[in-house]
């Protein structure tokens, strides 16, 4: 499976709509198989979409993202877990433990941490993976 990542400056790219670089990441096992960097060549939303399924990309983990554009990516089966914030490898270890969404990782100021993540069920709790819509 690939999973990739809106990456800036070793962070989570806080905003998937200007992103312009990806982490991507073949996952196997539950175990990192390769990774490397990708540009995404674009900023109009549906050549990242495309760019998106040239890579074969299953999941994305990003930061905020309109809800058009996280809409195309949904048509296109990519699997999508949003408004996302932090290190990079401390996303990617929270994924591989099976970790995200997670409060620690949440973007503040979206909805509020506690909205989104009410009553302590971590992921569970995630207003249907839409984060602020």
């Amino acid at each position: 499976m690939k999973l990739a990542l809106a990456i800036w400056n070793g962070r989570i790219s806080p905003v998937f709509d200007a992103s312009r670089r990806l982490l991507v990441l073949d996952v196997k096992d539950g175990k990192v198989a390769s990774r490397h960097e990708q540009e995404l060549g674009t900023n109009e939303p549906t050549g990242k979409v495309v760019r998106l399924g040239e890579l074969g990309v299953g999941i994305l983990v990003c930061g905020a993202i309109s809800r058009p554009l996280a809409e195309m990516i949904a048509g296109r089966g990519i699997r999508l877990i949003p408004f996302v914030a932090g290190d990079t490898e401390e996303a990617v270890a929270a994924f591989l433990a099976g970790n995200l969404p997670s409060p620690d990782l949440a973007m503040p100021g979206c909805c509020g941490r506690r909205m989104r993540f009410r009553g302590g069920k971590g992921g569970a709790g995630w207003r249907g993976g839409r984060g602020c819509w």
